[in-house]
């Protein structure tokens, strides 16, 4: 069995005016926690052959991960540059030139994508066709992590096409508020499964998170954490979830269509709220280890 792990989607370079430039992208976060938990993972993305690519590749290559065939090229890598207000409060402005080239996904035993890498419409309908056409063993995974601003005109539409397409979507709060306006999180999760998705997820932060999994309601409370930040969390939370249905085999009682029992359900969840709560208790987009987490699990 294939044990390769795939990503696609955005790595780029965060910069604050007057401040820091580090590596970014939730696509890249996900890639990197997945890589840190021993899952051998690579991330397929864009990146220029400059000083911003250099300190990706730098990341990425501390991480684990391998870069796809077609990751490089001869054009600036993605920035997103903040400036902050009097509040602290940052507007981005994006520069994201070109298209992330999008692989024929076979030999894998998971793929992952998400963001603006999977929703713009200069990559969205080669990511879903991918999905689409990708092994039927391939366990299939969506994090939409929805940037209205920067995905354009019919973002909706695009991520619901793909969800239809994966076993497992990973929604935030925000980003099931955005979708869906007004409508509670188990209307949402509804929905989620009526398109196919056999185990859809919503994270609600210090709350914790709540998911439908073939038609069963699972609730589990966030673990207590002193917050540090939230950067990152919900990518880490992403990798852990991946982590935890690998680790225990889920993934292929997902793919094969066999009834998932409660607690493999449960552990997954749990080991992602555990990769979450390393992550919200230190600085910055920073998963845990697999030691850490192990750790933490007990």
């Amino acid at each position: 069995m294939a044990r390769t792990v795939a990503v696609l989607g955005e790595a780029l370079v965060d910069i604050v005016v007057g401040g820091s430039a580090h590596a970014g992208g939730s696509p890249m976060n996900v890639a990197v926690g997945l890589a840190r938990l021993g899952d051998p993972t690579v991330l397929h993305t864009r990146l220029g052959s400059d000083a911003h690519g250099d300190l990706l590749r730098a990341h990425l290559r501390t991480a684990g991960v391998e870069l796809g065939a077609d990751s490089v090229v001869d054009e600036p890598t993605w920035t997103a540059t903040a400036t902050l207000d009097a509040e602290g409060k940052a507007q981005y402005a994006f520069a994201l030139g070109g298209a992330i080239a999008v692989p024929v996904l076979a030999d894998l035993r998971l793929v992952h994508t998400g963001s603006i890498g999977a929703l713009r419409a200069e990559e969205a309908d080669a990511v879903r066709d991918a999905f689409h056409d990708a092994d039927p063993g391939i366990l299939r995974s969506f994090d939409p992590n929805i940037r209205a601003d920067v995905m354009g005109p019919g973002a909706a539409a695009r991520t619901r096409r793909l969800a239809a397409e994966c076993h497992v979507v990973k929604l935030s709060d925000e980003d099931a508020a955005w979708l869906h306006p007004g409508e509670e999180l188990d209307s949402v999760l509804a929905q989620l499964a009526s398109l196919g998705v056999r185990f859809a997820v919503i994270t609600r932060g210090g709350d914790g998170c709540v998911a439908l999994v073939d038609g069963v309601r699972y609730a589990r409370a966030a673990r207590p954490v002193a917050v540090v930040d939230t950067i990152g969390a919900g990518d880490a939370f992403m990798s852990g979830l991946l982590h935890g249905l690998l680790r225990d085999s889920t993934d292929r009682l997902l793919v094969g269509g066999d009834a998932l029992p409660a607690g493999a359900v449960e552990a997954a969840l749990d080991t992602a709220l555990a990769s979450a709560a390393v992550t919200v208790s230190r600085a910055g987009a920073n998963p845990p280890d697999s030691n850490e987490l192990a750790t933490l699990l007990g």
